[in-house]
């Protein structure tokens, strides 16, 4: 199976217009040509799965258009998605704000989705997605640390209680990249499918390691890569993998330490 993971910015685009007139102008204004490149390059890549970080799901900046039902209905994809603020949050009442989300992208084969949230942090969705073979998580952590680590205590809880393999992705927003979450990934289980630590951001020149996929032992990474693709301030991930049985991953393990 094929997995992109890609902060999209809301299809706002880069670049030094951005900031123009004010800085973070470009917030406020979306860009269908952005969008539509945006929906061919991960259409061209085949994806059974796509999570998908800053999308709009239908505001004034956009036309209205939601861009996760868009681009999922040109890759034939299912959809899931949600508000990233929380069901309680003073920026549910915000025109722009309220449709700010996050998506997970997939083919008919979901048997479930569902949606948590954070008690730290102003971003706190946790979207779930159960497939036949796998349970995938897609995050976008807060920008504070101490929010950060409060928020993958909890992300921890929810992954021990899942009985498949596991999946967790999505924008960590760690500016030390995996030394910030190695105790957790230890704790969970599980490892980065990022194993020689490539950067994401920003997509111009990248620096830090920002966006992860973290997979559980059964779960074999075939390959990982980031395209030099620069619609966004973030670059794409994308990683391909294969979900072996409890039995196979134990053995496999066995072999290691042998």
């Amino acid at each position: 199976m094929r997995l992109l993971v890609y902060n999209i910015r809301y299809a706002t685009g880069t670049g030094p217009a951005f900031h123009l007139p004010v800085p973070g102008a470009g917030y406020l204004r979306s860009s269908p040509r952005i969008l539509d490149d945006i929906t061919s390059f991960i259409r061209g890549e085949d994806p059974d799965l796509v999570g998908l970080i800053e999308v709009d799901t239908g505001s004034i900046r956009t036309g209205m258009v939601n861009q996760a039902e868009h681009i999922a209905q040109r890759l034939g994809h299912y959809t899931a998605y949600e508000c990233k603020y929380g069901t309680s949050s003073m920026n549910l009442r915000v025109p722009i704000l309220r449709k700010q989300g996050n998506a997970i992208l997939a083919a008919p084969r979901v048997t479930g989705e569902r949606f948590h949230y954070f008690d730290t942090g102003i971003k706190r969705l946790i979207i779930e997605l159960e497939l036949d073979e796998v349970c995938v998580f897609l995050v976008h952590l807060s920008l504070k640390y101490r929010h950060r680590q409060e928020q993958l205590r909890s992300l921890h809880d929810l992954i021990v209680r899942s009985h498949k393999p596991v999946i967790v992705a999505g924008d960590f927003n760690t500016f030390w990249g995996t030394s910030e979450i190695f105790l957790f990934m230890r704790a969970a289980g599980l490892r980065s499918a990022n194993s020689e630590g490539l950067a994401s951001f920003p997509s111009r020149s990248p620096r830090a390691e920002l966006d992860f996929v973290l997979v559980s032992r059964e779960i074999e990474v075939l390959d990982f890569r980031i395209p030099d693709v620069r619609l966004s301030d973030h670059r794409p991930i994308i990683c391909d993998f294969k979900v072996h049985s409890a039995a196979v991953a134990a053995s496999d393990d066995h072999l290691t330490a042998a």
